[in-house]
């Protein structure tokens, strides 16, 4: 993600866009999960990107369609048989980050105290969103500044929340 970065620093008058990462079928819920909010979702918004994309957004259950030659593992946000649909970790981990963060939020400085990845927004209606992603085997406990007060939070392993306030 740090290339991100220097793309910014060369050309700060430029947005980037971060697009197309894809969640495989030979991955776990847990493991796309967890290497997707941290790469894709934290690690892109804390390296300038203007927005995280999945792709794709749906399939069947043969991974179809797709171009000729593309990708006949990607998983899509919802997987439709027949009549019936089905979330997949994509649905997720786009879910988690655009239910809390409205267009025209602004990305806003956090530090990232040992395994607790994580990225702070601005809302437009100026709310603080922290996104946390704790990538340890064990409970974190942190404390989060809110201004004039310190809420202490807590996750447990391997997993990500939504702090707002």
């Amino acid at each position: 993600m740090s290339a991100l970065s220097a793309v910014h620093d060369a050309h700060p008058d430029k947005a980037l866009y971060f697009t197309e990462q894809w969640t495989g079928s030979n991955e776990t819920f847990s493991e796309n999960l967890k290497w997707h909010m941290k790469n894709v979702i934290i690690g892109t918004m804390r390296n300038w990107s203007s927005i995280a994309l999945e792709w794709n957004l749906a399939n069947d259950p043969t991974y179809n369609p797709h171009t000729p030659g593309g990708c006949s593992q990607c998983k899509g946000a919802v997987t439709i048989d027949g009549s019936t649909g089905t979330k997949n970790v994509s649905y997720y981990i786009i879910g988690q980050a655009a239910k809390f963060i409205p267009p025209g939020s602004v990305r806003i400085g956090s530090n990232v105290p040992g395994t607790l990845y994580n990225v702070a927004f601005l809302t437009p209606e100026g709310k603080n969103v922290l996104i946390v992603l704790n990538e340890s085997a064990n409970l974190q406990t942190f404390n989060i500044n809110a201004g004039d007060r310190w809420i202490t939070a807590s996750l447990h392993a391997e997993t990500v929340g939504t702090f707002i306030w």
